[in-house]
């Protein structure tokens, strides 16, 4: 059952324990992290690999160096430049990409594309300046994902979450629950019940791994650390009529413009990034999971070189959630309030 596990654990992650959702562009109760290994302090965080796309597009395409700024040593720029996220690690049907100098017609194609491709319009694009001008560059993703799993769980009663004030919807299976759902689960590990995982098998590719835990991690860490439990674990594999599951609901819709890489010259150009833009529209009920991510960055020639202290990012968390489809993460989420993302 191990060895079978190990061919797809190129999946997805969630942790169990909470109900989220929430709208709007900015909130301090959750962050957008431009990649998997970054520090915060946000109550919940999540992390999607679209900005990281465009941003090997500029660091490739445009740049042609890794992306440093002149007299600014930028932590975030340095963990992007690691490009630890690529197309590689996703199937073509699941994201779009384009990038070119300015204009109306580059955004006119782009919005073509992601109709053809995923029926879908873009809450960014007029963001950006399409006037064409020297150096000013466009860079555009979209990563969209939709599964079900392979059997619907049940509706359970609203109840508590550890650090969100009144109750919170769930959805997951009681006990003596039918062996046709029941098999759709697969345990991980349990090594109490502060310490577990659980893996969840989707009509799709994806898959969707749950693990419990406080460790005060980033995301990439935590990911690991549930890996290497499950290879040492001894737990019985199958979800036994006798096991309980109960998975929080979560939908949000979330915006962040990474500020912190704006207007500051590229070091071996003479460029700067004047916007750099993500958005993340996330639900998980009883029935799957839809995910959409958007993320651009624009350029524009260097004007000046306004210098910003390093911003350190920390965090706490109870609840850690990764989308993956082939041999990493696409989407990663920490969430320790899930009142404050209930609808």
């Amino acid at each position: 059952m191990k060895k079978t596990l190990a061919l797809v654990l190129a999946g997805v992650l969630i942790f169990s324990g909470l109900s989220a959702s929430a709208f709007g562009k900015k909130k301090a109760n959750l962050e957008i992290l431009p990649t998997i290994e970054s520090k915060s302090e946000a109550t919940n965080q999540v992390w999607v690999g679209t900005f990281q796309l465009v941003w090997n597009d500029l660091m490739n395409e445009i740049i042609k160096n890794p992306i440093e700024f002149k007299g600014y040593d930028s932590i975030m720029a340095k963990q992007l430049n690691k490009q630890a996220f690529t197309t590689e690690d996703l199937s073509d049907s699941a994201y779009y990409k384009k990038w070119g100098l300015a204009s109306p017609e580059l955004k006119a194609e782009i919005e073509k594309g992601i109709l053809e491709k995923f029926n879908e319009k873009s809450a960014i694009l007029d963001n950006f300046d399409w006037t064409p001008d020297n150096g000013k560059y466009v860079l555009y993703a979209m990563l969209k994902k939709d599964f079900e799993y392979l059997k619907p769980f049940g509706k359970l009663k609203s109840d508590k979450f550890t650090g969100s004030k009144g109750k919170v919807k769930y959805f997951g299976l009681e006990k003596n629950a039918p062996e046709d759902i029941r098999e759709t689960i697969q345990v991980l590990f349990h090594h109490n019940n502060h310490d577990f995982a659980i893996a969840i098998r989707t009509k799709q590719n994806d898959k969707v791994y749950l693990y419990r835990t406080n460790d005060k991690k980033t995301l990439d860490e935590l990911y690991l650390d549930m890996l290497k439990k499950y290879r040492t674990s001894t737990s019985y594999p199958r979800f036994t009529k006798a096991d309980e599951l109960k998975i929080p609901d979560i939908d949000f819709k979330a915006e962040r413009s990474f500020d912190e890489l704006c207007h500051k010259t590229i070091k071996k150009s003479d460029l700067v990034i004047d916007k750099a833009i993500e958005t993340v529209e996330f639900k998980m009920d009883n029935e799957g999971v839809k995910l959409k991510s958007e993320a651009g960055i624009a350029t524009m020639k260097a004007m000046i070189e306004p210098e910003f202290p390093p911003r350190k990012f920390y965090f706490n968390d109870n609840y850690v959630i990764f989308l993956q489809e082939k041999n990493k993460p696409y989407f990663a989420m920490r969430v320790s309030d899930a009142k404050k993302l209930q609808k």
